[in-house]
């Protein structure tokens, strides 16, 4: 699909939400399938720093990528490397055999910051060929991109090109937008699917919630393979399965306790789910993560990594003033941390957007 003649009529732009997360993991199927018995789910909050994704005209039979903090790459059709630092984008466009395509990506996130910034470029990514691939055909319809599609589409590839286990609770929380529990299940015939649970759609509710979240980036970058890895490699040989089996637990009390707009109860659940994890793997907060995370305790306030951790941010949920008083105290920890910064962000009730 040579894209050069079509983008110099008009570009196509599109953008997706980052996401903050709890209950992670689970939606891998190395866990989901022998847990099934447990209805395991995710937690996830769309937030409003989204990724934009730009696909301008460029040489026929190339594609070029661009992405703030990361060095520009061209390549020839189907000829990059997916180990290159954006090589899930150059999959993306060989997927849809795309080329003449120079794609510009524009992420309001810190670079790996743990928000599901790749994922979301890849759904972004993925959504604006689709639309192109309609304007080619003559059959799209403005603003309208089949949502579940590009969320599976980007989620199999980077489950093709990533080399370890990986989930789609950012894919759809690029994609569809909003806050949301996801059940991760094989449906009757065997194949993987996701039910979606939405939550806090009357807007008073967004309102409540987004006085009681706060987000940080601790300024140290994250990689979140090797966390990812190591549970994968310890769930199957046999570790800690019945710390999965709570985290499943603790993932539905956190929701119930959120539905019931008592944040406070729904900290306390995050508390416990991080101290699970960071049984297992201690790495998932870094020295100031663990800082924000023991303030966050002393105010009686939930605290939890975002993604895999490993760096990135950290995320809080609780009382309204509590929270108050844990946005001084982050903004005091993070004062002498280069680039660390408490993030002023919301829920963001809308996935893909074309333009």
């Amino acid at each position: 699909m040579n894209l050069e003649e079509l983008l110099l009529k008009d570009e196509i732009k599109a953008s997706v939400p980052c996401r903050i997360d709890l209950g992670g993991t689970l939606d891998i199927s190395t866990f989901y399938i022998p847990l099934n018995f447990l209805s395991p789910s995710s937690f996830n909050i769309a937030i409003d720093m989204r990724t934009h994704v730009t696909l301008s005209p460029f040489k026929k039979g190339h594609v070029k990528i661009s992405s703030k903090g990361f060095d520009a790459a061209q390549f020839s059709a189907h000829k990059a490397p997916f180990n290159h630092p954006m090589g899930l984008m150059f999959a993306i466009a060989d997927y849809f055999n795309a080329h003449g395509v120079h794609i510009q990506i524009e992420s309001s996130s810190p670079p790996r910051s743990a928000l599901g910034g790749s994922s979301a470029a890849a759904v972004a990514i993925t959504a604006a060929f689709l639309a192109a691939r309609d304007i080619a055909k003559g059959i799209y319809v403005k603003n309208s991109v089949n949502v579940e599609k590009a969320a599976k589409i980007a989620h199999y590839i980077e489950s093709s090109v990533a080399g370890v286990p990986c989930g789609m609770q950012d894919q759809l929380a690029a994609a569809f937008g909003g806050v949301n529990q996801w059940f991760w299940k094989l449906d009757q015939g065997g194949q993987p699917v996701f039910i979606q649970k939405p939550l806090f759609k009357d807007n008073s509710d967004i309102i409540k919630l987004n006085e009681s979240i706060l987000v940080a980036y601790c300024g140290i970058p994250h990689v979140s393979s090797q966390v990812n890895k190591k549970w994968v490699n310890q769930f199957i040989c046999g570790e800690n399965r019945d710390k999965f089996e709570k985290i499943i637990k603790l993932t539905d009390r956190f929701v119930r306790a959120l539905q019931d707009h008592d944040f406070s109860l729904a900290g306390k659940y995050m508390n416990q789910e991080t101290e699970i994890r960071l049984e297992m793997t201690p790495q998932v907060l870094d020295s100031i993560g663990k800082k924000l995370f023991n303030r966050a305790l002393q105010l009686n306030v939930g605290a939890r990594f975002t993604g895999a951790g490993g760096g990135g941010c950290v995320w809080a949920i609780g009382n309204k003033e509590n929270i108050k008083d844990l946005k001084q105290d982050f903004n005091k920890l993070l004062s002498n941390e280069k680039e660390a910064i408490v993030i002023d962000t919301a829920v963001d009730s809308k996935g893909i957007m074309i333009y």
